[in-house]
């Protein structure tokens, strides 16, 4: 048996995944063309390697297939609800870092709190009769903290493409989204609330706490830690 590595599949969190673990002496690469989703491990014995999407990695851990994954704290946050029965944070790793954040038009002057959009969400739906639209890909996140946040009279839109753009669409009033710079939002005539982080996520290694480990994997298991933390 071996211990199995969950690592995005493409693009720059893959490769700061690879350089991440090549400092500490273990290298990851991708075998055969871009299309396969397999790889090998050099450096810890009985160790392999899984390319998943990021979105796929909660699940898997989750589900025991993979023993450890790389993904962001946002993915494992909004699709895991119970995720500290489920996974174990290893290592932060210091890439990948984005905010959730609560926005809204910058011409709404009179809205910078919570407070404050409670209070548009009411006169929304007076004046027009519907509940005030906001656009996210992170549902449960958004939910938990509007509810905590005594925020009432609003509806999640789901937004699977530039939810930065539904305000200028006209499919919602407003936006709940990971930005790491602010700019798209800014570009987009969007402020975000004063109180309005919901979220600091980046890259993390985690580890199942429902995969099943052999005498082997447990052992590759504390070699890596031996070589990364």
């Amino acid at each position: 048996m071996t211990l199995k590595l969950g690592v995005p599949s493409k693009g720059r969190l893959m490769e700061k995944t690879f350089e991440w673990f090549d400092r500490r002496g273990v290298r990851l690469s991708r075998t055969g063309s871009d299309r396969e989703y397999s790889g090998a491990v050099e450096g810890v014995d009985d160790m392999a390697l899984v390319l998943l999407s990021a979105g796929e990695i909660p699940r898997e851990l989750a589900a025991g297939r993979i023993h450890l994954g790389v993904t962001g704290t946002d993915l494992v946050h909004e699709k895991l609800p119970l995720w500290e029965q489920l996974v174990e944070e290893l290592a932060p790793m210091g890439f990948g870092q984005a905010d959730l954040v609560l926005a809204v038009p910058r011409f709404w002057a009179d809205v910078d709190t919570l407070d404050d959009l409670d209070a548009a969400a009411s006169g929304f739906r007076a004046r027009h009769g519907l509940r005030l639209r906001i656009a996210t890909k992170y549902h449960r996140l958004v939910r938990e903290f509007l509810t905590d946040g005594g925020v009432a009279d609003y509806a999640l839109v789901d937004s699977q493409g530039a939810t930065e753009g539904t305000v200028k669409n006209e499919t919602a009033e407003a936006i709940a989204d990971i930005t790491s710079t602010g700019e798209t939002l800014r570009a987009n005539h969007l402020k975000i609330l004063s109180d309005g982080l919901i979220l600091r996520s980046q890259a993390t290694l985690w580890r199942s706490r429902t995969a099943p480990a052999s005498e082997a994997e447990t052992a590759a298991l504390q070699a890596l830690k031996s070589l990364c933390f």
